[in-house]
């Protein structure tokens, strides 16, 4: 705990640039370091003639179908934020400026694993301002139908998540993990999106997956995985699913300490249950480790 009671900052930029997997744009992006308690910053270099920092924040989530997308009062939007979200709070990562020339992040290879070989090129600085973590006190819970997702006391960060589909390739699976830094490169980093060849006309007609293919998605038809090389791990689906679930957290602006539960969820319930959770202040506090290093010396 002691490693992660102050705040991170990158020790100099991240370049990279890749196609977004909806709007099938060419964007480049350059993370950079940021001063302790600015967050994580979204910067649209493209735009001009308006307010182009996005800050990422709960109320800023503004869609959630098939990715996350934030905006700011100008209406400038970023979109499939939630791998690289995932990235950099679980290496600790606490203060970034991202900046890019398109409307959607890059989907790279559809996980959070080349974000996080280009953050560890990068490297990581230690900042003076303690890092607040946001504890969960009381269970705050969102359902919509079949679908659930929990937020519950626990005195570390735990994920679990449970996803059914009639596909055999799919199936029933479920992950419930105890969840850090080294079991975060270990056991979701590397494990990409997902989706079914049918939905793929219906999405390009909606101006969705224009970018997307197997070199960045798992790719399902029917019982059948179409990618050659297979999956990555046997339950690659649910896995990705608790990668999101993490980056769509950090829209919280601090680190989650206490228990993640999704039912058949997605990015639309997993931003509901962290706007009830804002909406209950009872339910958490802000708390520092610092205290803890005090009270153990």
């Amino acid at each position: 705990m002691a490693a992660s009671a102050f705040q991170h900052t990158l020790q100099g930029p991240a370049i990279f640039a890749g196609v977004g997997v909806h709007t099938g744009a060419h964007t480049r992006v350059a993370v950079r370091p940021a001063a302790a308690n600015t967050g994580v910053v979204f910067v649209r270099t493209d735009v001009t003639d308006r307010d182009n920092r996005v800050p990422v924040t709960a109320e800023a989530v503004c869609k959630t179908q098939l990715g996350t997308v934030i905006t700011n009062a100008a209406d400038v939007t970023v979109a499939t934020i939630e791998h690289l979200m995932a990235a950099l709070v679980m290496l600790n990562i606490d203060n970034a400026v991202v900046e890019l020339d398109g409307p959607e992040m890059p989907i790279m290879d559809g996980s959070s694993q080349p974000f996080i070989e280009i953050l560890d090129r990068a490297g990581r600085r230690g900042q003076d301002a303690p890092r607040r973590y946001i504890e969960i006190l009381e269970t705050v819970e969102v359902a919509e139908g079949d679908k659930r997702a929990t937020l519950s006391p626990a005195d570390r960060f735990e994920v679990a998540f449970e996803i059914a589909f009639d596909s055999k390739a799919i199936g029933r699976q479920r992950v419930d993990l105890p969840m850090d830094e080294r079991a975060f490169r270990s056991e979701l980093a590397n494990c990409r999106t997902f989706g079914f060849l049918h939905e793929v006309e219906a999405l390009r007609a909606m101006g969705l997956a224009r970018g997307g293919s197997m070199e960045n998605a798992v790719v399902i038809e029917g019982d059948r995985i179409l990618n050659p090389e297979g999956l990555r791990r046997p339950d690659e689906f649910v896995r990705h699913k608790a990668l999101d679930a993490i980056g769509d957290l950090f829209v919280l602006g601090a680190p989650v300490l206490g228990r993640f539960e999704g039912v058949l969820a997605g990015h639309g319930i997993n931003n509901a249950v962290v706007r009830a959770l804002v909406a209950r202040p009872n339910a958490w506090r802000y708390r520092s480790l610092v205290d803890n290093l005090a009270q153990a010396v």
